[in-house]
């Protein structure tokens, strides 16, 4: 992976106050101010709401921007091909189209997605979390970052 590294954590739509588009927004003003700081490699864990919806805007600023890289960060093979709703063909084109895919795991566990978001954290210079304050994965991610003294930069979710 080349240049700076930033990676993604945040909420499932369902844990979210704000509606996508509201993320989406928030969201791609600080990849944008991310990219004028040095940042041009981008990690996302793939999962449903945030971490789609970044991988999906670094895609889009790369049209401009090709020194922009997107690496996918899966849990485990097969993550994430059930999900209803049309998030399945998100994240079908987004691997598609990304730079690299990484996986944690060839099989799920319960420690994959851990592990994952911890992998992330220790490849990256920055967090760019969608935060609403609740405690689960994301917040364990922030802790993680701050503990490890990566800058994490906190978009409000509520």
């Amino acid at each position: 992976m080349d240049g700076k590294i930033c990676c993604f954590t945040g909420h499932r739509p369902e844990k979210l106050i704000i509606t996508e588009e509201q993320m989406r927004e928030r969201l791609e003003s600080a990849v944008v101010q991310a990219v004028c700081d040095g940042f041009t490699t981008y990690l996302s864990g793939m999962a449903k709401g945030t971490d789609l919806v970044a991988a999906e805007i670094v895609l889009r600023l790369r049209e401009s921007d090709p020194r922009l890289k997107l690496v996918c960060a899966m849990p485990f093979e097969g993550f994430g091909h059930h999900w209803p709703d049309g998030w399945a063909e998100r994240m079908r084109r987004v691997l598609e189209n990304a730079d690299g895919v990484h996986y944690v795991s060839k099989t799920y566990s319960p420690a994959v997605f851990q592990q994952r978001n911890r992998w992330m954290v220790d490849h990256s210079e920055c967090v760019i979390a969608v935060f609403t304050g609740v405690r689960g994965g994301t917040k364990n991610t922030l802790d993680y970052a701050r503990r490890k003294g990566v800058e994490c930069i906190i978009i409000d979710g509520k």
